[in-house]
């Protein structure tokens, strides 16, 4: 972690940063206003999470994060754009969703380029099973969009049969959808496509 980085965690915490806790959010509360709120998993050094929440400063954003130079690089980003719709849990994903997010209360879920986890071996530890696509497609409102974002292309198909065995969700699309707008191109993806490297959408709908 940079000196930067962890001055930001030390100085803006108190305002973005939320504890993980055994009891469900209010986001009235924790935003101090009612809007949609979208789920955020994984956001890493945050370039999307605070491109995402400037471009769409009618949506509350929560973003969970384990890693700690990207937490501070998130809060150092959202202070210096003046953003007051995103607030930051930096705790295990799995957990916070069972533990803060109450069912049919998320306009959305994003999940962009979650770890792969590439040796076969290592599969079981990737974030997107079944269990977990369950818990998340329960958590959003009907209507809510789920959208997952990899560039492995064997989690892309897993991650398919998973959304689409979900009875809670629906595909927008025929299979992969095309990157919507709302998703910024990052300085990773693009340098991915540079390469030749294939990136997969996918943009389900709570029924």
């Amino acid at each position: 972690m940079s000196p930067a980085q962890a001055r930001a965690i030390e100085t803006l915490w108190p305002r973005y940063g939320v504890e993980h806790a055994p009891a469900l959010l209010d986001f009235e509360r924790t935003f101090g206003r009612r809007a949609p709120v979208v789920l955020e998993i994984g956001f890493g050094m945050g370039e999307t999470t605070a491109a995402i929440a400037d471009a769409r400063r009618d949506t509350d954003f929560i973003g969970v994060e384990v890693h700690g130079p990207g937490v501070g690089a998130l809060l150092a980003r959202l202070d210096a754009a003046c953003l007051s719709n995103v607030r930051v849990v930096r705790h295990d994903a799995v957990e916070v969703v069972a533990d803060m997010i109450a069912p049919d209360s998320l306009a959305g879920v994003y999940v962009f380029f979650p770890d792969p986890w590439p040796k076969k071996r290592h599969h079981k530890r990737r974030l997107l099973q079944p269990a977990f696509v369950h818990a998340l497609a329960a958590r959003l409102a009907p209507g809510g969009c789920f959208h997952a974002a990899t560039d492995w292309e064997d989690y892309a198909h897993e991650m398919l049969v998973a959304f689409a065995a979900e009875p809670l969700l629906r595909n927008t699309a025929e299979g992969f959808a095309p990157r919507p707008a709302t998703r910024p191109l990052t300085k990773f993806e693009a340098r991915g496509q540079r390469l030749g490297h294939a990136v997969f959408d996918l943009l389900f709908r709570r029924a």
